[in-house]
């Protein structure tokens, strides 16, 4: 599958497939095999060392576990922090920055599908300040069509 990327280049996408560690939680999503991660070091964040890369929910498809997850939010409660009840562990969820989207865990992708990860440093602990300055990261949750 081909995209149009809004700097007019085509990016290719793959289907991953993950899910959480007791396996009750499953999903596929189509995005690069090149994953552009970011870590923050907002608190909720840093306590579960959460990295994610953003992809739109256009692209993102819940396999099984919807009944088996449940949601933590603080703060704004933009951020929903979707969680498997019976592993705990944080496989996907929706990030402040791209509420049109998902923030995917790339460590709970199966392997074969991950071509290279690059991470950039997000300063969450000056969210506000960080995603004005962003260029880009409003973007990455909305199809690419919708980019230009």
């Amino acid at each position: 599958v081909k995209g149009l990327l809004c700097d007019c280049e085509t990016m290719e996408l793959v289907k991953h497939s993950g899910g959480c560690h007791c396996g009750a939680v499953r999903f596929e999503v189509w995005s690069s095999p090149d994953l552009h991660v970011f870590h923050c070091n907002c608190s909720v964040c840093t306590k579960k060392q959460n990295h994610h890369f953003i992809v739109p929910k256009s692209r993102f498809t819940l396999l099984q576990g919807v009944d088996n997850l449940t949601t933590y939010t603080f703060n704004t409660h933009v951020a929903k922090h979707t969680f498997c009840k019976t592993c705990g562990v944080q496989s996907f969820y929706t990030p402040r920055s791209n509420p049109d989207g998902f923030g995917v865990a790339p460590h709970c992708l199966d392997p074969g599908t991950v071509r290279s990860v690059i991470v950039e440093k997000f300063c969450g602990e000056k969210w506000e300040e960080s995603m004005q300055a962003h260029k880009s990261i409003k973007d990455m949750s909305k199809p690419e069509g919708d980019m230009l």
